[in-house]
């Protein structure tokens, strides 16, 4: 089997994995990730009971259980480079023997949801209403570093800034958990300014480039909403052979120049009816 030199799987000095901190008792199953750590508590306050605590950098982690599933919160921070960390350090942790840095022979697949926060691209996409993601357009480069591209996409975009990428939700967590939700594909930008259309002191050098992502369509599904995670996700739970869905709470329109008057109290419903939907049988 495939052994993993110590500069490659890093560990810290009780063992666990080098950004997360944490032991492959210390994670559920069932992962949601969440951006900002102050959201960790935001859900996991709806648990019975938290028995795992860990923080390192903007990585926290709450583990324990509701209605008798055992469930897992991770912040991932901003961006899918941290995305890239906290998926391949998650699969290492239960397809890797951490002791002797070798390769399971039998592979687990975790499900991941992701709860977020999105601008819609859409006129009639209502603010403060739930979208699930089925697919996702990769503009911020991470499919590039593990060989994937979707060369008609990108040829359906003039002058793209890089090749994009797609990739996709998981039909079966779409259904248990965010079948009344709007459904439409995400764009995953690099940043959060001119890398999706915002202009403030610095002149934008693709211009026209929202307009012409946000008429794209993967599967009959139409571009919905941009946000910088999603597509991340999408690819590394793929290709590492795990479940992953996308659920963002519209907190802006930007094509009507709005946003929530009441963003904490939209996200808190959204948390509440992931966790009712999850945990239901």
């Amino acid at each position: 089997m495939k052994k993993y030199k110590e500069s490659e799987l890093i560990l810290n000095e009780r063992g666990a994995v080098y950004h997360l901190d944490l032991l492959p008792n210390e994670i559920a199953d069932t992962i949601i990730t969440v951006g900002d750590p102050k959201r960790v508590k935001k859900v996991s306050q709806y648990f019975d009971s938290v028995d795992i605590k860990k923080k390192h950098r903007e990585f926290k982690t709450h583990t324990g259980s509701l209605n008798g599933h055992r469930i897992s919160v991770i912040s991932t921070g901003i961006g899918t480079d941290n995305i890239d960390i906290v998926f391949n350090e998650l699969d290492a942790l239960v397809n890797i023997d951490l002791k002797t840095r070798t390769e399971k022979k039998q592979k687990k697949s975790l499900q991941f949801i992701r709860i977020g926060t999105s601008g819609g691209l859409k006129k009639d996409l209502p603010i403060d209403s739930f979208v699930v993601n089925t697919s996702a357009i990769g503009l911020d480069g991470l499919g590039l570093y593990y060989g994937m591209t979707n060369t008609k996409l990108t040829e359906e975009v003039k002058n793209p800034v890089i090749p994009l990428y797609t990739a996709h939700s998981d039909p079966y967590l779409v259904e248990k958990v965010a079948r009344r939700m709007i459904k439409g594909v995400a764009i995953t930008a690099a940043g959060f300014y001119a890398p999706q259309g915002r202009i403030l002191r610095l002149e934008v050098e693709h211009s026209d480039f929202l307009k012409q992502v946000k008429i794209l369509e993967i599967n009959g599904f139409p571009v919905t909403n941009m946000e910088m995670e999603t597509a991340g996700i999408y690819l590394m739970a793929n290709l590492l052979g795990h479940k992953a869905i996308s659920c963002n709470a519209i907190l802006a329109n930007r094509e009507m120049g709005l946003f929530s008057k009441a963003p904490g109290e939209t996200v808190d419903r959204l948390i509440r009816h992931i966790l009712q939907e999850l945990t239901q049988d």
